[in-house]
């Protein structure tokens, strides 16, 4: 069975993809949301989707931007660590619930409320972040985008 690349099938729609992604990083920044935090939030998701395309390019990047190994290596079991911040806390809590929305009566209570801890703005655009890298996880999956060592 083939796997047509989404993006290269139908360019129009992957630009509108990149200009929607563009503009959910731009409100994360105008929120004043850290950049660390932005990545730990499509590495969650990704994690949750299992994207391995997505979560190399995001841990990729959230090394770029200063992440450490150890919080990476435990950002899977966040609630257990206690090497988030209370807004990163917020931030991957409400990235769980979004990600498992068909999941909403189901999802374990991991303490932490996003309201308490991200303003409104800042609320939104990390459910703004959530909604894309979610569809990007479902773009790069369903395209069957290569994943492997890099030479």
């Amino acid at each position: 069975m083939t796997h047509p690349n989404l993006g290269e099938v139908h360019p129009p729609v992957y630009q509108a993809m990149l200009e929607l992604d563009d503009r959910a990083a731009r409100a994360a920044a105008e929120s004043g949301l850290d950049a660390r935090l932005v990545e730990l939030v499509k590495i969650r998701a990704s994690q949750l989707n299992g994207c391995a395309f997505c979560l190399r390019m995001h841990v990729a990047d959230a090394i770029a931007h200063g992440e450490s190994a150890e919080r990476l290596a435990v950002i899977a079991a966040w609630w257990e660590s206690q090497y988030f911040t209370e807004a990163e806390r917020a931030a991957l809590q409400l990235t769980e619930r979004v990600t498992r929305i068909g999941d909403h009566g189901r999802l374990p209570d991991r303490g932490v409320d996003p309201a308490a801890h991200l303003d409104e703005r800042q609320h939104a655009a990390v459910a703004w972040l959530v909604v894309v890298i979610n569809a990007w996880n479902r773009i790069a999956i369903t395209s069957h985008y290569p994943v492997g060592p890099e030479d």
